[in-house]
């Protein structure tokens, strides 16, 4: 338990690590006196994401800066740390540099590790090796990443840093769910360990007394995953954090993580011990920072104590001059690049959002399916006929108004607008897909229960739209889809455009992968949206949706006879137009309609919640048809097909009594007789004294009609007797006269 006074290893066996440390590569920081306790400093940060201005609460690379110069210079014993995700999703500023301004910027600062996140393989593999670890001075650490051909670990795994004479050793871990974050294809040479067994491995060895595999006397895990919200709970419960918080051994002092974008700081008992250890997360994007403190003995190399915090960052400290020449200059090539106007649009694109105002990627939104009506038009020369967007690879919404102080009109789109939108450079990818396949893809929305989001709602292009159950098990979601109001044939192959992330699987649509003839089109994703504002000038937001969710009381229904449909997905929830009526339609004729309920649903598409019961008219031809749902004030129309059942055949029923004259209390036959034109009657039979049952018996086929009921003994009087027949599908109830019978 290495956070416990007197339980870390032998002080003999610390003094000899200390001294083969002291004559290794290791960085060494600080100085202090011999038998004073060493007082550690670490301040981290994760999911930076390039945010080097600063930007509302983000308080951007100088300001970082000068948080890490006002430790050092407290105490030089500081240690300046990231969990993942410093690079990637950037703004355009970092963006349009290949984010070389924000790895200048943490160079400067003197960054000295951290773990990878996700983002860092947006370009794959081959451009972290290249690219990204020659220009970082850090250490970028992985321990739960493993070269495919040879088992061994792909990256380097830890990294100790040695302070005043005690070594702190960092294990880096990232995400298991980084298959589905990025192509799959580009990170192909390499597989994603299970990361609590990773961890323990790498924790454990620096533990063992054994100087030649490494030693460290505290030890740090930087992993790039994180709890779903800032509570115990998620920290701690049977989630992927929790896994990773339970599952990781007392040989690791802290856990910094990250990836979720939550701020919290706790203290959780470590299995198995009496002692607690800082499990903690600085949110996103430089707004806040974590602090560890931490007391080492310098004799033994005890850790005697370590607290936590998360702190703002904005406006906290001054800004550091060097980076902030940096950012200055990123600033200035940015400006110059991204003012170049590109179109126009008449109102904002957006992307759904929760009843936080935070992002909804479960949520149709006008801005997913503009981005496939683009990618389908970029593609439209090599016969295209439907393109999926992804909604994780929407970066920003595309607003009408220009930002303040901009000089540019309201409506502008300049290139740094769409950048912002879609900043991975992603190629497009042609493939075909059965209607069957399509509709896999679309199941594929629903996501693994090990996801981090319940679903995940595809941008689709105009022309293609499709009715779902949000209510049906996994595998049964999706009804009838259309392709420019024709039907799609589940065995009839269409031309599909994609990014190349959907296009590997991405986001866990596996289906993708399956696609015949798979082509890169050669097009970019932000240079399509470029080419198409140059092509059409101007854009206007599409309030129509193109996926539908419709839950039938019934797919089958006969004339005369009511259906109520549960409607939702009918609006938008980010600005858009949210007042509106469902209207249910059948050849023309309005059946009925009701007023639709505008309140967000959270995590998926179901804004805009309607119930619409409607009487099937007299006189409907039979078999299938299509009852169309329509919203008259956004255009939505979609047809949702039922099957007309023929009316119920009428029947008759006769009952009579076995006999007229019956003993009290002797049970008595009663015969029942149920025709029916031209059919042979099923259902159920009741008889009747007066008004109440006394017994009751089911006619099945073969019994043409007729049925023996045994009626119990009754009380001595006259009892007037008569059959009823409840009906049953494709025929009509009916009952028979009354008769007597007399009980003496």
């Amino acid at each position: 338990m290495k956070n416990s006074p007197g339980l870390r290893r032998p002080a003999f066996i610390a003094a000899l690590s200390a001294l083969a440390l002291a004559l290794s590569t290791v960085t060494v920081v600080g100085a202090s006196a011999a038998d004073a306790p060493v007082n550690i400093d670490i301040v981290t940060i994760n999911d930076f994401h390039g945010r080097i201005e600063a930007s509302g609460a983000s308080a951007g690379a100088a300001v970082l800066g000068g948080m890490v110069d006002s430790y050092r210079a407290a105490n030089p014993n500081t240690l300046f740390v990231a969990a993942g995700d410093n690079i990637g999703a950037s703004t355009f500023t970092s963006f349009i540099q290949d984010d070389q301004p924000t790895i200048d910027a943490l160079n400067e600062i003197g960054m000295d590790v951290s773990s990878f996140g996700n983002h860092e393989f947006d370009k794959g593999t081959a451009d972290v090796r290249n690219r990204v670890l020659p220009a970082a001075h850090w250490d970028y650490l992985a321990a739960n990443l493993y070269d495919k051909a040879t088992g061994d670990p792909a990256f380097q795994q830890y990294s100790l840093k040695v302070v005043d004479g005690i070594t702190v050793g960092f294990v880096g871990a990232v995400t298991e769910e980084l298959p589905s974050l990025v192509s799959p294809a580009g990170i192909a040479d390499i597989t994603v360990g299970d990361i609590p067994t990773a961890v323990n491995r790498v924790a454990d060895q620096l533990s063992d007394g054994d100087p030649s595999n490494g030693e460290a006397d505290v030890v740090v895990l930087l992993v790039h995953e994180g709890a779903a919200d800032p509570s115990l709970a998620a920290a701690t419960g049977d989630t992927p954090m929790g896994r990773i918080v339970n599952g990781v051994d007392a040989n690791v002092d802290a856990i910094v993580s990250g990836h979720t974008h939550q701020q919290y700081n706790h203290m959780i008992p470590i299995a198995g011990t009496s002692v607690s250890r800082p499990v903690l997360s600085a949110g996103k994007y430089g707004e806040a920072y974590g602090h560890l403190s931490l007391q080492v003995d310098p004799v033994t190399h005890q850790l005697t104590s370590i607290s936590s915090e998360v702190l703002p960052l904005a406006g906290a400290f001054p800004p550091d001059p060097a980076v902030a020449q940096i950012v200055a200059d990123a600033v200035a090539v940015a400006q110059v690049k991204g003012a170049v106007k590109v179109g126009e649009i008449t109102a904002d694109f957006n992307r759904a959002e929760q009843s936080n105002g935070s992002e909804n990627r479960g949520g149709e939104s006008p801005l997913g399916n503009f981005v496939a009506d683009v990618q389908l038009w970029a593609t439209q020369d090599l016969s295209s006929q439907i393109a999926f967007m992804n909604p994780g690879g929407l970066r920003a919404d595309l607003t009408y108004a220009s930002p303040a102080g901009s000089s540019e009109p309201d409506g502008t789109v300049t290139f740094k607008d769409a950048a912002a939108i879609q900043p991975f450079a992603n190629t497009l990818v042609t493939m075909m897909l059965t209607g069957a396949q399509i509709k896999q893809v679309l199941e594929e929305q629903w996501q693994p229960a090990a996801a981090s989001r319940p679903f995940l709602k595809l941008g689709v292009s105009h022309g293609f739209e499709y009715i779902y159950d949000p209510t049906a098990p996994v595998g049964e979601h999706i009804g009838a889809m259309y392709l420019n109001g024709s039907p799609i044939d589940l065995a009839t192959s269409y031309k599909v455009t994609v990014n190349a992330f959907l296009a590997a699987g991405g986001d866990n649509f596996t289906a993708l992968t399956a696609g015949a003839s798979p082509a890169d089109s050669g097009r970019i994703d932000l240079q399509s949206m470029v080419d198409y504002f140059q092509a059409n000038t101007v854009a206007s937001p599409d309030y129509t949706q193109r996926a539908v969710g419709v839950v039938l009381s019934s797919s089958s229904v006969r004339a005369t006879t009511d259906l109520t449909l549960g409607l939702s997905s009918l609006l938008f929830s980010n600005g858009e137009p949210n007042q509106g009526t469902a209207v249910v339609s059948l050849n023309g004729t309005e059946l009925g309609s009701a007023a639709i309920d505008p309140t967000i649903v959270d995590t998926t598409d179901e804004v805009g919640r309607a119930s619409v019961t409607v009487t099937i008219p007299e006189g409907t031809p039979l078999g299938a048809t299509m009852l169309n749902v329509s919203v008259p004030e956004t255009g939505t129309s979609i047809d949702v097909p039922i099957e007309v059942l023929a009316a119920p055949l009428s029947t008759r029923t006769l009952g009579f009594p076995a006999k007229l004259f019956v003993k009290s209390g002797d049970p008595f036959d009663y015969w029942v007789f149920v025709s029916a034109r031209g059919a042979e009657p099923v259902g159920g039979v009741v008889v009747y004294d007066g008004t109440i049952p006394v017994a009751n018996a089911t006619l099945e086929a073969g019994d043409h009609g007729f049925v023996k009921v045994s009626v119990p003994g009754l009380n001595r009087g006259l009892h007037w007797l008569r059959a009823e027949f409840s009906g049953s599908d494709g025929f009509a109830p009916s009952r028979s006269a009354r008769l007597p019978v007399f009980v003496y």
